[in-house]
């Protein structure tokens, strides 16, 4: 095994890259550039009957876009590639032979009904659940209870088979976890695992340990999920004769309704499953690499702002937590908000110009918009909401919020607001201290609150009972658009 640290990050092309997934990348990221090693992309694309369109280019867009930018991959090839197993077939056709030959996998004819009908036959209180293993192989269709020459002649003959790996009961398999310590499986409570599936594909199982030992893997980080698969696994290494990785099982991310965070529970509390939803959502790379570190990991200390490189300096998979971790939706937006704040306004341009061209606004310069951003930025948690709660900055009010006018809308205001509109008309210096102080003589001369005229006035030219400050957004609208929009709604209102 090569000294280097070399770890992968290997989804499967069968959907949309889940926000678990891009957990499970990113600490296979900081591992590797903690200890100055490689991190590799390889798609798993066996499963061709769950094979979706754009998944593989989603996940490749989605790592770039989380700034973790692997060493090896589909389109970064190196001298383990290919990195699609796909195109590796003929690989694991060997292995696959090899340990047929040594009498640890067997082919298997059996039909999909043939092991229904076994486990119907099988089940009972003792054991609900049969499996194909060790105890049922002898009552099936296989090389191990056909003759070789039947065998040869199904194999020549075009039969459907798979081939199965061969688990000896009354064995105990133990690795070290780094993350959960040790662990033990009976080998009695292991099935014979597809190896080889009838399409000439192989199955996770084979594959993976086929490629993380040729592509010089060091490290296996991966979830929770696959923890019963290690067993499998660590069998597959010993029966070819090879060093298995380090593993290291990540906890499980969790709903905050209780369980594992599916896409159903997900989506009936608000949260966005997939990555590509962060992307199109507004939602800042670092905030969400910043939140999904700590879903699961701390570094230890009360620091929770941290950039790659900090994050990269602190992990350790010895921090990681075993039990689940509750994905809080509230959090990153809180994270969101760091970032934002944190931000230029400048920086934050082509973000907003991405939602006026979602909602065909445009004529706006970028000086405008850095401004409107200036006045926003302190109040909303992602670009998106500064559209979304500054509307006005972009178009008139076509509608006035009925609770503000509930609350601000007198008897005596339309001629308190004609007074300041005349105010304004007569400016000859137009800015936002002049209209506080024009809106302010005549609150003072009439003995009022300063709200009295102050939340009509934002109601006339926002259409909002709130938002930011009133007369630096009258400066930005500008005069006429201003006297305009209370002209407007003195007529209407």
């Amino acid at each position: 095994m090569t000294s280097q640290v070399r770890v992968r990050f290997a989804p499967s092309p069968t959907g949309m890259l889940h926000i678990g997934g891009l957990r499970t990348a990113l600490y296979n990221y900081l591992f590797a550039k903690k200890h100055n090693g490689i991190f590799i992309l390889r798609i798993e694309d066996t499963d061709q009957n769950r094979y979706v369109d754009g998944a593989e280019n989603d996940i490749i867009t989605a790592l770039k876009w989380a700034g973790m930018p692997y060493d090896e991959g589909p389109d970064a090839p190196g001298s383990y590639g290919p990195y699609r197993q796909s195109e590796r077939s003929a690989i694991y056709q060997t292995y696959a032979a090899q340990l047929i030959g040594q009498g640890h996998a067997y082919y298997a004819f059996d039909t999909p009904e043939a092991i229904e009908a076994m486990r119907e036959r099988l089940k009972s209180e003792v054991n609900k659940n049969p499996k194909y293993d060790a105890a049922s192989r002898t009552q099936m269709t296989n090389s191990l209870t056909l003759s070789p020459e039947e065998t040869r002649q199904r194999i020549e003959s075009g039969s459907p088979y798979v081939i199965r790996l061969k688990t000896e009961p009354g064995e105990v398999v133990t690795f070290h976890d780094q993350i959960r310590g040790h662990v033990s499986f009976q080998t009695r409570e292991l099935d014979d695992q597809v190896l080889m599936k009838s399409d000439g594909l192989p199955t996770y199982h084979l594959a993976n340990v086929v490629d993380d030992h040729l592509m010089g893997v060091t490290h296996v980080i991966r979830g929770e999920e696959w923890l019963s698969s290690a067993p499998k696994h660590i069998l597959l290494y010993r029966y070819l004769g090879w060093e298995a990785p380090v593993m290291a099982h990540l906890p499980l991310i969790m709903s905050p309704a209780g369980g594992k965070l599916s896409k159903r529970n997900a989506e009936e509390l608000g949260i966005p499953v997939n990555v590509r939803d962060y992307i199109s959502g507004g939602y800042d790379p670092e905030a969400l690499v910043n939140f999904l570190a700590f879903l699961g990991w701390s570094p230890g200390d009360d620091r929770e702002i941290l950039s790659m490189k900090e994050l990269i300096g602190a992990f350790r998979l010895e921090d990681v937590s075993k039990a689940g971790a509750v994905f809080n939706i509230d959090k990153l937006t809180w994270y969101n908000e760091q970032y934002l704040r944190s931000r230029s306004d400048e920086h934050l341009i082509p973000l907003l110009q991405q939602e006026l061209e979602l909602q065909n606004i445009s004529g706006f310069n970028s000086a405008y918009l850095e401004s409107v951003i200036g006045l926003m930025k302190e109040r909303v948690s992602r670009p998106a909401e500064i559209l979304e709660q500054g509307r006005f900055f972009f178009e008139a009010p076509s509608h006035y919020d009925e609770k503000a006018l509930k609350k601000a809308w007198k008897a005596e205001t339309p001629e308190l607001l004609l007074e300041f509109l005349t105010a304004v008309e007569a400016m000859k210096s137009y800015h936002a201290a002049a209209l506080k102080q024009a809106l302010s003589d005549i609150v003072e001369q009439r003995g009022l609150g300063f709200g009295k005229l102050m939340l009509p006035a934002r109601i006339a030219v926002t259409g909002m009972g709130g938002g930011p400050d009133l007369f630096e957004t009258m400066e930005l609208l500008g005069k006429d658009e201003v006297v305009g929009r209370i002209q407007k709604a003195l007529n209407t209102l």
